[in-house]
């Protein structure tokens, strides 16, 4: 009897492990075809994140493929999340000077947007009727989602719809902060980085690649600075509109 069960667990593990290659081998055969047409087309709704996102959801809702089937692959690449943040600190060294002359903007505007995102968001869910719980999940939105997630368990937030707005936040940061800094009439790539990195983190880190490697290393920093004051903002928050 125990030879048949470590045979059917092993059994079982190898059939995890294909099926995990298999979703990988299924999310790199979406995503390498959405990035090159962003390339070509370089219109901000086909963002290769979004595009990719997308297809994989209508891929999995019609096949019937279940969300835990498709993360035996789709942990393994979330997990590829803390080496790529690591990996910033080369385009930060290259660009060390340029941090140097924009602390200020930096900080300055990176502790702004995290009032303003926390507190309109808050004022919103509100106004909106949103429970207690709702509205503690929305307030660390802006923030990069391993970061956020914590901190909602820690004030009491639903971990799972804090991931959700997250999400939206990156999102509607990368479709719509270029227009409306185009529109503001705001010319400066390292304000791009800063906003983009502050609003709409690793997304927006990403898109800030298509206004150079400086735009790139100031998101990068803003996205670190937000996540500090955003862990030191939050509670403080939570207690002046819940006492």
């Amino acid at each position: 009897m125990e030879i048949v069960s470590l045979r059917q667990k092993g059994g079982d593990h190898l059939s995890a492990f294909i099926l995990g290659i298999g979703m990988i081998v299924l999310t790199i055969a979406v995503y390498i075809p959405a990035t090159r047409l962003y390339k070509r087309l370089k219109w901000p709704i086909l963002m290769p994140v979004l595009t990719t996102t997308a297809i994989l959801i209508l891929i999995l809702v019609i096949s019937g493929i279940k969300l835990d089937t498709y993360m035996l692959g789709g942990k393994w690449i979330q997990e590829l999340l803390g080496p790529a943040v690591v990996s910033l600190a080369f385009p930060l060294s290259r660009h060390l000077h340029v941090l140097k002359q924009n602390i200020i903007p930096i900080v300055g505007g990176t502790i702004g947007g995290s009032i303003t995102g926390i507190a309109t968001g808050a004022l919103i869910a509100i106004l909106l009727g949103y429970p207690q719980e709702m509205v503690i999940a929305l307030l660390p939105k802006s923030v990069t989602t391993p970061v956020a997630i914590q901190l909602a368990n820690q004030v009491g937030g639903n971990a799972s719809f804090t991931s959700l707005f997250v999400m939206i936040a990156g999102f509607s940061g990368i479709l719509l902060g270029p227009m409306l800094l185009k529109w503001a009439k705001v010319r400066s790539k390292h304000a791009y980085g800063i906003g983009l990195g502050s609003a709409s983190h690793a997304l927006g880190m990403a898109r800030s690649f298509e206004y150079g490697e400086n735009a790139v290393a100031l998101s990068s920093v803003s996205m670190i600075v937000s996540a500090i004051a955003g862990s030191i903002m939050l509670p403080l928050w939570v207690w002046i509109i819940y006492g």
